[in-house]
């Protein structure tokens, strides 16, 4: 009799030390949550246009319909361009990074512009320019994406998603398409700019160029 009392009390003992355990961790778990999404900036919510304005000037004149589809931001095919750009909160303008997915739905040229911050400047990052395989940045110290060391190319297949991952830090931009890195160029002390159509995009936005691109999983991050 008296082992099966001991048996039971240790039994008591074991769950309240589990308790207690379980009870000291929790608080943390709330406060990484929290550091993280004070870190993430979620750019697209996936069911609407908020926060984001379409470009109907310069090259945009003649922009195609922008539209949200099963969480996919679609930018359709303009007469030459068409693109929105960031109209909410205000945005890191070094130390970042973006990731998202993209694709080419139809059409032969680049599906991807994405004009970004860097420091008082932006960039644009374009991806399936010239013909639908160039991939590079305009402008670095006055060189579009098809005359700079960030020149590329690089095959895109029609409806096949891309995961881009963009970071920007004083000293450099890199990109990474899937596992692949297509720009790893420094930029201190260089000049940065934006190619004249893009003028309109800043502080960020997403454009496409002849062609239908779509959009999904915005997401930026401090670093």
């Amino acid at each position: 009799m008296r082992a099966i009392v001991v048996t039971r009390v240790a039994a008591a003992l074991a769950v309240l030390v589990c308790s207690v355990a379980v009870f000291a961790q929790s608080p943390a778990e709330p406060a990484a949550e929290a550091a993280k999404a004070a870190k993430e900036i979620k750019l697209f919510d996936g069911k609407s246009l908020k926060d984001w304005k379409i470009l109907d000037k310069i090259d945009f004149d003649g922009h195609g319909e922008v539209a949200v589809k099963d969480g996919e931001l679609v930018l359709k095919m303009g007469r030459p361009m068409t693109g929105v750009k960031w109209a909410g909160q205000e945005l890191p303008k070094t130390n970042y990074e973006i990731t998202f997915q993209a694709r080419r739905i139809e059409g032969g040229d680049f599906f991807c512009g994405m004009t970004f911050p860097v420091e008082k400047s932006h960039c644009s990052l374009i991806l399936g320019g010239w013909g639908g395989s160039l991939t590079g940045l305009s402008c670095l110290d006055g060189f579009d994406a098809s005359e700079n060391e960030s020149t590329n190319s690089m095959s895109f297949t029609d409806g096949k998603w891309y995961k881009v991952r963009l970071q920007v830090t004083p000293e450099k931009i890199q990109v990474w398409v899937d596992d692949d890195q297509i720009v790893d160029v420094k930029i201190a002390g260089r000049k940065v700019s934006l190619r004249w159509e893009m003028d309109t995009m800043p502080p960020l936005g997403f454009a496409s160029y002849a062609t239908t691109g779509g959009f999904k999983n915005i997401v930026m991050k401090r670093l």
